[in-house]
């Protein structure tokens, strides 16, 4: 799943301890392998070959530019957001011609921003959107090509919050809306309306979703073609779920046995978007005890990380393996599972110094017993992790470090309190 693995009783990436990582940079830190994170790449692009598809890494997950340039030379293209996702890919020597922007509020400026540096395509999200693209396209004397976000009304079966495929969402439009939309733009002005995108939630623990969302997309292209509309590109998304716990773990290879038999046959252009396939699994967020406590009847590990730093726990509900970097041969985890099964552990809330109850990276763990000094590491972090810290409670963002092979280098320095002030008075 990665290549962060303990070797006699200590947490290695790749070949270096993280230990000494955290020795020398300092605590907090997230921690990435760049094996890992090719490796993922590379994963998803063999289990789907048959299909020669666009494979575009969704910025939003990870947008480190090291890591954007990891995976520009690695021949990805990127999934964008926002004109600050475009102008983070550009800086990374990635290729402007390889993106997709998708995301229900464009504004003026990022619209023309994209239009300005060639973007693939825009994921247009609503009619109002496309209008407005349209219009700056022809102010531009240019023909960006769109491609329509379809709802199609499936249960990913995934948090209410990362959902995003139902009728009622904010994102795109309903299929029966997504046909007028096409008949009504087919000769817009500017803007070329030539593909259909779907994203229907992430992670989604299952290709079922993605089958029946790929069949309704299919029979609404197949209707437009009828009607004389032609449709070159179906942007199938992404959400494919990063290996969070040994037990619940999805293979790309079975959401490629499943998707691949519907499309190989079709005249399309696909484009695919993983974003936690692809970093989840690179990344650890490092923390150090700072106290141990009793409250009531449970007992709790303050970290000198937390919710401002890795808010999935608290926001989604998310669950991520947390054990300590140094915890010895007898205490090595034999999985990531939720129960690990060794003598002398300890249940245990892993909270943070943040002021709020909700400030917690783990519940009910059972961990061996940690004292004042002792790492401990967040593991499959990698993904909506760094891009979602804040500096609440005037809380420094911490480091980021790359590892390759047996060398190390920081990609982000640590904030100081002059970072949190600075722009401010």
């Amino acid at each position: 799943m990665d290549y962060f693995e303990y070797r006699n009783g200590e947490l290695y990436a790749e070949n270096v301890p993280v230990a000494d990582i955290a020795a020398k940079v300092g605590t907090p830190l997230y921690v990435y392998s760049r094996r890992t994170l090719q490796e993922h790449y590379e994963k998803i692009a063999r289990a789907f070959a048959p299909l020669d598809p666009m494979i575009c890494y969704s910025v939003k997950s990870n947008s480190n530019t090291a890591l954007l340039k990891v995976l520009a030379d690695l021949g990805a293209g990127f999934d964008i957001v926002s004109g600050g996702e475009l102008f983070r890919v550009i800086r990374a020597g990635g290729d402007a011609g390889t993106c997709f922007y998708a995301g229900v509020g464009k504004t003026d400026a990022e619209i023309r921003f994209a239009i300005e540096r060639g973007i693939y395509m825009f994921n247009v999200e609503s009619e109002a959107e496309f209008e407005t693209i349209d219009r700056l396209a022809a102010e531009m004397g240019r023909s960006p090509r769109c491609a329509l976000r379809i709802n199609p009304d499936i249960d990913p079966n995934t948090h209410h919050y990362t959902s995003t495929g139902k009728k009622e969402s904010k994102f795109g439009v309903d299929v029966v809306r997504g046909e007028e939309f096409f008949r009504r733009y087919r000769n817009a002005r500017a803007a070329k309306l030539v593909g259909i995108h779907l994203h229907i939630g992430s992670p989604i623990p299952t290709a079922q979703p993605y089958v029946e969302a790929i069949g309704k997309a299919l029979s609404l292209i197949d209707r437009l073609k009828a009607g004389g509309i032609p449709v070159e590109v179906l942007n199938i998304g992404g959400g494919y779920a990063a290996w969070y716990e040994s037990a619940q773990s999805v293979m790309i290879e079975d959401y490629a046995e499943a998707i691949v038999p519907l499309l190989k046959d079709r005249p399309l252009k696909i484009v695919m978007e993983p974003g936690r396939f692809i970093s989840g699994n690179s990344g650890i967020l490092v923390a150090e005890v700072q106290y141990t406590k009793t409250g009531g009847d449970r007992k709790f590990v303050i970290v000198n990380s937390g919710m401002h730093h890795l808010i999935r726990p608290p926001l989604y509900g998310s669950w991520h393996f947390v054990w300590p970097v140094t915890p010895g041969e007898e205490m090595t985890p034999p999985d990531r599972s939720r129960q690990v099964s060794l003598a002398g552990l300890v249940t245990c809330d892993v909270v943070g110094p943040i002021c709020e109850s909700g400030d917690f990276l783990g519940q009910d763990r059972q961990l061996p017993p940690v004292s004042r000094g002792d790492l401990l590491a967040v593991f499959t972090a990698g993904a909506y992790g760094m891009v979602m810290a804040s500096n609440y409670n005037s809380q420094p963002r911490p480091a980021e470090v790359l590892v390759e092979h047996d060398q190390f280098r920081v990609i982000r320095q640590r904030e100081t309190y002059e970072d949190l002030v600075r722009g401010e008075g």
